[in-house]
């Protein structure tokens, strides 16, 4: 299975773009040896399959189940293309797209390379309407599509863990039927660091809203969060707080990076030690102090004798009496 897998990974990524981040763990070394050497020869000019074709990209949408949060594509986040197409006035890695039939707007739809897709359309509209959309046409199945986009995106750190969590649980349920060792064996990854990343998305919404940007909400986030969301009590007391936080950033303006939410977050689970009210002087005849006492900070009292104030040890419990009575 294995051996198959690999073959599979290899032959669809076949002219893939940008860079890998050779640092970042790659659970199929395999395939990601084989897409860097493809990326190299096609950079070079040397490989150009009849499958490679140039379209319009109007006539192109991302598929449904694409990684990326098309709201965060902008100038910024698509600086580095943007200047690659300019430089090289053309884009030349292509994107894998698949044919579409019976959609009178969109000849094909996107499998990997939005971020390519929106860097050509937003050349075309600032005077440079030569731009084309350089796309590898591929028949292959939804499941076949979703391994694609992965093989192409799992090293790349312009990727959020969000962006990532939420297209691992569309897929756990609409391909791997839940199975969440069926799904880690298909994409060569381990169970835990699944389940990990799969906690991204599981977080409550009543959580995810305390931040104000989701590609703030990482796995070392949740890792932190996601155990306090079982139990109701501590539950509740971070809902009571992200909801401070939201007022906080609606009405002052206050915007705190993730790691500060979740710090607050986790931190109003831990109820605060009462503080220790200031000891009261109890006073017998001719004004002497015959003993001192406090709420304690467990519950109850703390009662201080105080010592050689010449009173009777009734009178001292009359005493103590008298403050549980009154209290």
């Amino acid at each position: 299975m294995a051996k198959g897998n690999r073959g599979f990974g290899s032959s669809l990524t076949e002219g893939l773009d940008d860079e890998v981040d050779n640092s970042a763990p790659a659970p199929s070394e395999s395939i990601m040896a084989s897409r860097s050497q493809s990326l190299a020869r096609i950079a070079a000019g040397k490989v150009v399959t009849d499958r490679t074709e140039w379209v319009d990209p109007t006539r192109c949408r991302p598929w449904r189940l694409h990684n990326r949060d098309l709201d965060h594509l902008n100038v910024e986040s698509c600086r580095d293309l943007i200047d690659a197409f300019l430089s090289a006035k053309k884009q030349r890695i292509p994107a894998i797209v698949r044919r579409l039939k019976d959609d009178p707007d969109y000849d094909f739809e996107i499998v990997a390379g939005v971020r390519r897709w929106w860097t050509v359309q937003w050349l075309r509209s600032h005077h440079h309407p030569e731009f084309e959309y350089l796309v590898t046409i591929q028949n292959v199945s939804d499941e076949e599509a979703f391994r694609v986009s992965d093989i192409e995106n799992r090293s790349r750190k312009d990727i959020s863990d969000w962006e990532r969590a939420k297209e691992y649980s569309r897929a756990l349920e609409e391909f791997y039927g839940s199975n969440q060792s069926e799904m880690a064996e298909h994409l060569k990854i381990s169970r835990s660091w699944l389940s990990r990343l799969l906690d991204v998305a599981r977080l409550p919404t009543e959580i995810v809203e305390a931040f104000p940007d989701t590609h703030g909400i990482t796995v070392r986030i949740a890792r932190e969060i996601k155990p306090l969301t079982s139990d109701k009590r501590t539950l509740n007391l971070m809902v009571a707080e992200s909801q401070a936080i939201v007022a906080e950033r609606h009405d002052l303006g206050t915007v705190l990076t993730g790691p500060e939410i979740a710090k607050r977050l986790v931190r109003a689970t831990v109820a605060p030690a009462k503080s220790t009210t200031a000891e009261v002087e109890v006073k017998g005849e001719g004004g002497k102090v015959l003993l001192r006492y406090a709420h304690s900070a467990r519950g109850g009292y703390t009662f201080k004798v105080q010592p050689r104030s010449g009173a009777q040890v009734s009178e001292i419990l009359e005493a103590i009496a008298a403050v549980l009575r009154d209290d």
